[in-house]
């Protein structure tokens, strides 16, 4: 976790933003993921020289001979703001802009029509130096500061998306388990959270990938995929994956609900949180989603989509609001009905309202299922998590009550589920209860809830109760008011 110092470091360029008159949080996180980006290129560059002068091969690095200049190390050195300013937006800026040259890659795309938009040279050579205190050489901790950058978009932004907080993305992955083979697409990634924390898992659980060829070049090419409809998210994003050590995401600029998007049985793994911004035109939506399910709800044509995009056997963890849970539309039951017998669901996870405070109080759950095209739904698994480790009110600060453990635990162990009651916090349902029922997948549907007989005492022994204390009081008062007679 980022400690309270870090925090107060990034705080502290926050403010040197704020007050030199960049107050979008979209546009600070920008231009401080640039800088960061740009410190971080010099100091893999510098580990790479030292590795090379100690195994004593040639090294041909990123910067140019002639480019030494516009290296961290080098212009942060320079002592006069103007020309560090000078060096970085005329000539730095434009060298990361065009890192990978004429190259297709999420990197160069997006980078394209990037601006340097810090306006005046002290206001540089502070951040500069702000930046420059940050412990940015353990990768961890670079993930935490850039997550905690994110968090900073505090309202629902310009985008019109909220954040999917971190320790849930993290519980969807765990409960996925990323393989090196798999090809992981978040068809409405925003700032690539799910993909950072796949290939981050990747990299803790499957460090040998590394040393086979393929899958090293499957890691950094091939493996992760995401589409999003705005360019700062989409920057943001490829800066994300690259500052996260994945090489050449490949992240497009999308509608995924649309024509445009042509992909069919192509990934193994979906996680996502889509937009559930209401609703679209008929026109706009590709008509192979609505074959399924015809509906203008774009959490519906998302689930549509997530199907038609899957490898047979390919699985999906997706968060829906609870109304896709229940809703007693024809679209609603179209698709839940195609879920439950035409693949494998596997289980719905209910979180509490609170999850996604501040940025909204809508209920939502993890719907997680398998493509099969051949039916295989045998039994779903509910679990009901009250806890996440945050209050669930808008300041979401820490507490000791977390599910997320005990989640992953019996997710892991369904078979010692099946014996579980449904007063319980987790438990199974029979496909044939959830046809019997519309296919309704609430949890609140199948729970149990134990009441415990509460005994009253008999009413006359209640009565004679009152009627003792009422005179006890008014002993009382009459004490007091022959006191008060006595002093006049």
């Amino acid at each position: 976790m980022i400690t309270g110092e870090i925090k107060n470091k990034v705080d502290k360029i926050w403010e040197t933003f704020w007050t030199g008159g960049i107050t979008n949080p979209l546009t600070v996180i920008e231009q401080f993921t640039y800088l960061l980006f740009i410190k971080s290129l010099d100091e893999a560059e510098t580990i790479k020289e030292k590795e090379a002068e100690i195994l004593g091969i040639p090294f041909e690095g990123i910067f140019p001979e002639d480019k030494q200049h516009l290296r961290w190390h080098r212009f942060k050195n320079l002592g006069s703001p103007e020309e560090m300013y000078r060096i970085v937006s005329d000539e730095v800026f434009p060298f990361i802009k065009n890192l990978h040259g004429q190259e297709d890659s999420a990197y160069s795309k997006y980078m394209s029509d990037a601006m340097f938009l810090i306006p005046t040279a002290n206001m540089l050579a502070k951040i500069v130096e702000g930046i420059d205190n940050l412990p940015l050489d353990d990768r961890d901790v670079q993930g935490d500061l850039y997550e905690y950058l994110l968090s900073k978009l505090s309202t629902s932004g310009t985008n019109g998306q909220f954040r999917t907080p971190r320790h849930i993305i993290q519980m969807m992955v765990e409960l996925m388990k990323p393989t090196p083979e798999d090809i992981i697409i978040d068809p409405a990634m925003g700032t690539a959270g799910f993909l950072v924390a796949a290939s981050e898992y990747l990299r803790k659980h499957h460090q040998d990938l590394f040393l086979v060829q393929g899958l090293k070049e499957h890691y950094h090419n091939t493996m992760f995929y995401g589409n999003d409809m705005d360019r700062t998210m989409l920057r943001i994003g490829a800066m994300n994956m690259m500052l996260h050590g994945v090489n050449n995401p490949n992240i497009e600029y999308r509608d995924s609900l649309s024509e445009m998007n042509k992909d069919q049985d192509k990934y193994t793994l979906v996680l996502a949180n889509p937009p559930f911004k209401g609703s679209l035109d008929y026109e706009a939506v590709s008509n192979d989603l609505l074959k399924i399910a015809k509906t203008k709800k774009t959490e519906l044509l998302f689930l549509s989509l997530f199907i038609r995009i899957l490898k047979p056997g390919g699985r999906a963890a997706v968060i829906v609001p609870d109304g896709v849970l229940f809703g007693s539309s024809t679209a609603h039951k179209a698709i839940r009905k195609e879920i439950i017998e035409n693949h494998k669901l596997e289980a719905i996870i209910s979180m509490p309202s609170g999850v996604f405070k501040p940025y909204a109080g809508v209920s939502t759950a993890i719907i997680i299922f398998t493509k099969t095209g051949a039916g295989g739904t045998n039994h779903v698994w509910f679990y009901d998590m009250k806890a996440d480790g945050f209050s669930l009110d808008d300041k979401r600060t820490p507490i000791e009550e977390n599910d997320i453990p005990d989640i992953i635990s019996r997710f892991n162990n369904l078979e010692a589920e099946k014996e579980r009651k449904r007063t319980e916090q987790s438990f199974f349902v029979p496909v044939e209860e959830l046809r019997e029922n519309d296919y309704d997948l609430s949890i609140n549907k199948y729970k149990e809830i134990e009441y415990e007989e509460i005994e009253y005492e008999n009413p006359m022994e209640i009565l004679k109760k009152i009627g003792t204390y009422e005179k006890e009081i008014m002993d009382g008062l009459k004490e007091i008011e022959n006191l008060i007679k006595g002093a006049n």
